[in-house]
C-alpha cells in the first residue's frame, strides 16, 4: 500500500456492534460489543433484537474505539462500513452511522463486503508484525456461522467465488450440534473445547465430497448423522435389546469435528489442484478460530508451499478492524475516492 492513513471501521452485520481504527493494516483499536446475552435464550440471533441493540450501542462503541486508538475525530481520514451481507435491519444501523460521520468529517466513505473483509483479516497487524499480504494469486476460505466458501483472489481487493455451501454453513452445523448437546450459544467454541476430551474415531461420520471436482460444501448430512448418533435412527433397533446407547458428548463432538474439518480441508486441496500457481491461502471467519482447523490448515499450507494467512483469534469473529483494513486497501486502490453516499445496505454478498 502506498499510503497508510487512519481509517475508522464500523461493523453491524449481525449481532456484534463493532468499531475499529487502523493505520494501513496496523490495528490501533478493535472494540466489539457482543449481544450473546441477548440472544442466548433463543439459541440463535433474533433480527429485531439485534438491530435495536446496534442502534443503542453504535455511537458508544465508536467513541471507545477512537479513545482506545488515541485518535481524535479530526484525525480520521476515511470511514469504512460493512454494508453487505447481513441482517438488513442491523446493516442499516452501521451504514447510517458511517455515512453521517463521513459526511460530517468531509472524508471518503466506503462500503465493504463483510465476507471479503474476513479474507483480509489474516493480513492485519495487531501489534506483532502480522502476516502481511501474501503472494497473489491466492485462494481464500471463509468459514463462519453464515458462510462456508472458497475464492480465487487475484489481489487483496479482487476475489471470485469458486464454491460455497449448498445448505448449512459449517458454523451453523456446529451451533446445531451444540444445541443437541445442551451447550451454550454460540456453540462452536463449546464443541471445540468438548472435542479435546473425546475420541475422534468413536463414530465414523460421513465426510461430504459431493460430485468429483466440486468445490461446494454440504454439512446437513453430517448434522443429521450426529442427531441419529445421539438419539437413535427412527424406527431402527440399535442393539439386541432395542435400546439406543448414545455416545459420550465428548466422543460425539470429537468425531463430528474430525468429519467437519476433514470436509473443509478436502475441498481446499481440490481448489489447490484446480488452480495451480496460487501462492497464498487466506482464511477467515469465526470457525477459523477452531483449534483443529487451524492445525490442519498450517500443515496443508506447509505441504503445498502456500503462504498461509490466519487471523489472530480476536480477528476471527465479526469485527471492525478487518472492515477498516479492507476499506483502506479499497480506497488506496481507487486513489482515495470513496463511494457515493447513496450506496445501499444489501443482505447478500457481492462476491460471485
Amino acid at each position: 500500500m502506498a499510503l497508510e492513513r487512519v481509517i475508522l471501521g464500523i461493523e453491524t452485520s449481525c449481532d456484534e456492534t463493532a468499531a475499529g481504527v487502523v493505520r494501513g493494516r496496523v490495528v490501533l483499536s478493535n472494540v466489539i460489543a457482543s449481544q450473546h446475552d441477548l440472544h442466548a435464550e433463543y439459541r440463535g440471533v433474533v433480527p429485531e433484537i439485534a438491530s435495536r441493540a446496534h442502534a443503542e450501542r453504535v455511537l458508544g462503541v465508536v467513541r471507545e474505539a477512537l479513545r482506545g486508538a488515541g485518535v481524535g475525530l479530526g484525525e480520521v481520514e476515511g470511514v469504512a462500513v460493512g454494508n453487505r451481507p447481513g441482517l438488513i435491519g442491523s446493516l442499516l444501523v452501521g451504514v447510517s452511522a458511517a455515512k453521517g460521520l463521513a459526511w460530517g468529517l468531509g472524508v471518503p466513505c466506503v462500503g465493504v463486503d463483510h465476507v471479503h473483509a474476513h479474507l483480509f483479516a489474516g493480513c492485519m497487524d495487531e501489534g506483532g508484525g502480522g502476516g502481511g499480504l501474501p503472494g497473489f494469486p491466492a485462494l481464500g476460505l471463509v468459514v463462519s456461522g453464515g458462510h462456508t466458501s472458497l475464492y480465487h483472489m487475484e489481489s487483496a481487493v479482487r476475489a471470485r467465488r469458486l464454491g460455497g455451501t449448498i445448505d448449512d454453513a459449517i458454523g451453523e452445523a456446529y451451533d446445531k450440534l451444540a444445541n443437541m448437546l445442551g451447550l451454550g450459544f454460540p456453540g462452536g467454541p463449546e464443541v471445540d473445547r468438548l472435542a479435546q476430551r473425546g475420541d475422534e474415531n468413536a463414530i465414523e461420520f460421513p465426510v461430504s465430497r459431493l460430485s468429483a471436482g466440486s468445490l461446494d460444501f454440504s454439512f446437513s448430512g453430517l448434522k443429521t448423522a450426529a442427531l441419529y448418533a445421539l438419539r437413535g435412527v427412527p424406527n431402527a433397533r440399535a442393539d439386541l435389546r432395542g435400546v439406543h446407547v448414545p455416545p459420550s458428548a465428548a466422543d460425539l463432538a470429537a468425531s463430528f469435528q474430525r468429519a467437519a474439518v476433514g470436509a473443509v480441508v478436502l475441498k481446499v486441496r481440490r481448489a489447490i489442484a484446480q488452480h495451480p500457481g496460487c501462492r497464498g491461502l487466506l482464511v477467515g471467519g469465526g470457525v477459523s478460530a477452531n483449534s483443529r482447523l487451524r492445525r490442519e490448515l498450517v500443515l496443508l499450507a506447509k505441504e503445498e508451499g502456500l503462504e498461509l494467512r490466519l487471523p489472530g483469534v480476536g480477528l476471527c469473529l465479526d469485527n471492525a478492524a478487518m472492515i477498516a483494513g479492507l476499506g483502506h486497501a479499497l480506497l488506496d486502490a481507487r486513489g482515495w475516492v470513496g463511494d457515493d453516499l447513496g450506496f445501499p445496505a444489501v443482505p447478500t454478498t457481492g462476491l460471485v
